[in-house]
Parts: structure tokens; C-alpha cells; sequence
């Protein structure tokens, strides 16, 4: 099936390609154009690069940072959160640096950051917020979901003077450990094997250089979609993106292996109530899960939403009977 997939995928390319004669390394493609390519698209300049970047609601209001997984995937399956907006926040959406829409650097750029890759996320985090904020009492609020609530924690550790709430959505672990507990608990050796079985197939088609980022996302798109969940009986993706930042994704995995870092650290002084949600169909993610990670808090309320992983917010029917007012009801205690 994933092979059909990939074939199909393939096939499609080599005829739009044939018939128009044009470099498969052309900007907007194979994948959408970034904003660096792309003037048009909404940004932000930050830590020196371009970011994908929009926010929705007064400029004064209370800031609802949202931060998407991956790392490597975009903020595209978190819009529902824009609704916060007509609730009187303002909510903003970034895509993290090398990950959807935001400006594509080498493998070299995160290698530079051997001894602490965190570092920069964090960093990159701290600026969005200075970015937006616009008057120095201006509450923050952080939003993560699965990698970005991870984020989200370890960020709240660091500085835990900065964020007045913070909101996580299914974070796969806390340390390294947890981690690659939880990835091995998410995907069955058997289909992961098949999984990289279908990269190795893919490459026979199509390869790329380091620097190609339009094929090598354009490959993680493809093995992406093949390998996806659906969710509920209409067979749709239970996430959708614009882009994945394969780049990014595998520096992430590769410095992580080498770090073992952990964003624990620090959390014992960060004494705001946390809202911690997940959904309960994640078999990965289940309540024991759920209660193992969601301990490393001070003080936390754990909500259980219903659906699979992404469908806290993505899911329409889950997002507006569940998540959003659990979210609203947390808010207004800030």
C-alpha cells in the first residue's frame, strides 16, 4: 500500500515534469514556495531568519503563542485556534526555522548548536514573543502540541517568570529516555520497518543532494502521507501540512540521540497551573501515558478530549465541544 502510494506519487511527477520541461529543484513545484521565495506569504524576521508568521485579534490582548509538532512539521493543522481571537486573545502562529512555510537553512545551521539545540528553539521562542508583545505587562501564553508542547515545557523551565499559562497537547516525553520510549510505543517495529523500506524504494526514483530541501521535503511529504493515520469513518488525514522540514526533522533526531536532552529542567520552579490534554485514542498516548508525563508538573489538571492525537484541535466536532472550552475555562483562571 505505502509503495502504491509512492509509485503513484512519482508517477504523477514525471508526467507534470515531462510535459513542461521544468527543474524538479524549481521553488513552488513540488512543494509550496517558503517565505523567503514567496513575498506574499505573512513573516517575521527572527534570530536572523524569515518564519512563516501570522497573528489574529487586538495587538494588546493577552498572546497565545500556538506551537506546532514535528519537529519539521507547520502550524497549518492548529488554525483552529484562531477562534481564541474572538474571545478577546491574541493568537499567534509560527512556523519553527527549516519547518513548513519558514525560510530553509543547512543541516550545518543546527549542527552549530552541537552541545544544546534547544537553545535555539528557545531562543527562537523568546524572540516570536518580544516580536509581538507590545507592552511589557502583556500576559503569555503558551500553546504546544505534541513536539511543540515539549517545546512549550522546556521553555517554561528555562524562563518560567515569562509564561502566565501554558497549554500542552499530547508531549510525547519530557527526556530522552521518555522519548524514545514513547516513539517505540507509537509506531510497531514492523510498520516502522516498512516505512523505512518505502524511503529506500523512494530513492530509486528520485534523490537529492544536502542542499535540495524542495526533494528531500517533497520525499518526507510523500512517506508522510503514505504512512498517516486517518481518523473518523470519511477517511481523512488526521493532520494536514503545508510543508515538512525533512532537515530539520532528522538534525532534530540525529543532535537529540547525542544531547539526550531534557526539558525537565528547571520545571520545578514553574509553579503555574499547566492544562495538559490528550485524546485518548493514541494507543501510545494512553492513560497511564498520560499520567506519567503529565507528573512532571506542579501543579497540573490532565483532560482526556477524545480522538487521536492531533484531533484536540484539529477535529471540529472535538475542538469546539471539548478543547476549546477547557482551554477558555483554563484561560480566564489566568
Amino acid at each position: 500500500m505505502l509503495k502504491q502510494t509512492v509509485l503513484i506519487s512519482l508517477c504523477a511527477l514525471a508526467f507534470f515534469v515531462s510535459c513542461n520541461k521544468r527543474d524538479i529543484t524549481e521553488p513552488g513545484l513540488l512543494v509550496p514556495k517558503t517565505v523567503d521565495q514567496d513575498p506574499g506569504l505573512p513573516s517575521v524576521k527572527i534570530v536572523g531568519n524569515l518564519l512563516h508568521s501570522e497573528a489574529f485579534g487586538h495587538p494588546d490582548s493577552t498572546l497565545v503563542i500556538c506551537i506546532h509538532g514535528g519537529p519539521g512539521s507547520d502550524y497549518r493543522y492548529l488554525l483552529n485556534c484562531k477562534e481564541l481571537a474572538g474571545y478577546g486573545y491574541r493568537v499567534v502562529f509560527y512556523d519553527q526555522i527549516g519547518s513548513g512555510l519558514s525560510q530553509r537553512v543547512p543541516k550545518s545551521f543546527f549542527e552549530n548548536y552541537s552541545s544544546d539545540l534547544l537553545r535555539y528553539f528557545y531562543d527562537e521562542l523568546d524572540a516570536i514573543i518580544a516580536h509581538y508583545r507590545t507592552k511589557p505587562n502583556q500576559k503569555v501564553f503558551l500553546l504546544g502540541h505534541s513536539w511543540g508542547g515539549m517545546l512549550a515545557t522546556g521553555f517554561a523551565g528555562r524562563y518560567p517568570n515569562k509564561v502566565q499559562a501554558l497549554v500542552v497537547g499530547e508531549p510525547g516525553g519530557l527526556n530522552w529516555d521518555e522519548i524514545m520510549e514513547y516513539g517505540k510505543n507509537l509506531t510497531n517495529w514492523s510498520l516502522w520497518g516498512e516505512f523505512f523500506n518505502n524511503a529506500t524504494y523512494l530513492d530509486q526514483f528520485i534523490t537529492a543532494k544536502p542542499g535540495q530541501h524542495e526533494i528531500l521535503d517533497y520525499k518526507a511529504g510523500i512517506l508522510a502521507g503514505a504512512k498517516m493515520p486517518t481518523s473518523g469513518d470519511d477517511g481523512r488525514a488526521a493532520e494536514s501540512f503545508w510543508r515538512i522540514g525533512s532537515v530539520i526533522n532528522g538534525a532534530a533526531f540525529e543532535l537529540g540521540d547525542k544531547q539526550k536532552p531534557n526539558l525537565k529542567t528547571g520545571l520545578e520552579n514553574f509553579n503555574v497551573p499547566v492544562l495538559y490534554l490528550y485524546g485518548g485514542g493514541n494507543t501510545a498516548h494512553n492513560d497511564a501515558w498520560a499520567q506519567k508525563i503529565s507528573s512532571a508538573y506542579n501543579y497540573v489538571e490532565v483532560v482526556k478530549t477524545g480522538g487521536t492525537h492531533s484531533d484536540m484541535i484539529s477535529d471540529a466536532s472535538i475542538w469546539h465541544n471539548t478543547t476549546l472550552p477547557k482551554i477558555l475555562s483554563y484561560f480566564r483562571s489566568r
